[in-house]
């Protein structure tokens, strides 16, 4: 185990009141260490981000809908309630007209599925890979990864959560065969939708058929914002948001949402927003300190800020260094200050149990 490795395990047990799959996320921290030895400050902050994009709710004490400790992309959503979808973003390119703009903007998804025939359960994008995904459940109710990117190399490289952290990597050849994972049930296909995209599609359940079926069930025609329910309208400075995800499989019991912002070279904070009526009541904590005339709480540790009052939901900020140990030289953090910036202007949905007011 690396020395990043048993960081990101200490904060994860630090922080979080029940089980939380470490290894899943050691696998995954590993990968993308290789990736960003260059940027070895940057690494760290990237691997902690994919704690939230991958569903680990406990560290703030909440279990929507069992979101906290499982694979989000394989969770189906109750017939009864469609999950929300990612809005049109009328007068962007499409994947088929711009690939080389897929990843590039954390607040676009250049595709989308017939909804008439596949139901969203989440979807994302990565600006520093970049890689722009969509899972969703097909019409016979297989759970499908989709992920495309413009750099055949980041999908390559990217480990696929719930498959060994090896599965694919330097074996895709994009070709549209079926490459099925040793150990698990797992199956992946690879292809190129058209010159300059490249796409991989995964399911646990080893279906051939549905990973054939998911080529027909995407929009390459059309973009989407890659919305949820909180809009950030002040950033500290020279700071941008470089990641967004929304995780809706458990819909309406309920979801999670984040937003990553980073600033040069070294700052990361995340911004997760979790709704659910299960979400965890914490009645002892009043408000100490004031976010734009709104209450806030500044959690113990002092590196993580919370806007209170939102009914059935936890929106909060980690802001700093989060790791025990020494840190990186250089390593700069994110303030107080900064994810005060953050909160006092982030815009909520009105009713967060109802997507068409998402901002």
């Amino acid at each position: 185990m690396t020395d990043l490795d048993q960081r990101i395990a200490s904060v994860l047990r630090e922080h979080a009141e029940g089980e939380i799959d470490t290894g899943r996320l050691l696998r995954g921290s590993r990968a993308l260490g290789r990736r960003r030895r260059v940027r070895r400050r940057a690494t760290a902050g990237t691997a902690l981000a994919l704690v939230g994009v991958l569903g680990f709710t406990g560290a703030i004490r909440a279990d929507v809908g069992g979101l906290a400790g499982r694979m989000p992309w394989t969770a189906a959503t109750p017939e009864a309630a469609p999950p929300p979808v990612p809005p049109l973003a009328d007068g962007v390119p499409a994947a088929r007209d711009r690939p080389d703009l897929v990843g590039t903007d954390p607040q676009v998804l250049h595709l989308g599925l017939d909804s008439s025939r596949a139901r969203y359960l989440g979807w994302s994008v990565h600006a520093s890979n970049p890689i722009e995904s969509i899972r969703f459940s097909d019409g016979e109710g297989h759970p499908i990864l989709l992920e495309v990117s413009p750099v055949a190399k980041a999908l390559d490289d990217t480990p696929i959560d719930g498959f060994p952290v090896q599965a694919v990597s330097g074996r895709l050849d994009f070709d549209g065969g079926v490459l099925r994972v040793a150990g698990t049930d797992g199956l992946v296909t690879s292809w190129q939708p058209f010159p300059g995209l490249y796409a991989r599609a995964a399911t646990l359940r080893g279906d051939v058929a549905a990973l054939k079926r998911v080529s027909g069930l995407v929009r390459w025609d059309e973009a989407r914002r890659c919305a949820g329910p909180v809009r950030l309208t002040s950033l500290p400075a020279d700071a941008a948001v470089t990641g967004c995800a929304v995780d809706v499989a458990a819909f309406p019991k309920g979801y999670m949402a984040q937003l990553t912002v980073f600033r040069e070279p070294s700052s990361t904070m995340w911004m997760r927003l979790i709704y659910g009526a299960e979400t965890a009541e914490d009645t002892g904590r009043g408000s100490n300190r004031d976010l734009g005339g709104r209450p806030g709480f500044l959690y113990p540790d002092g590196t993580r800020l919370e806007l209170l009052g939102l009914p059935k939901g936890r929106l909060t900020v980690d802001f700093a260094w989060p790791f025990s140990g020494d840190r990186p030289a250089g390593q700069v953090d994110f303030t107080e200050a900064d994810a005060a910036t953050v909160l006092a202007g982030a815009e909520v949905a009105k009713d967060l149990a109802r997507p068409q007011t998402w901002p």
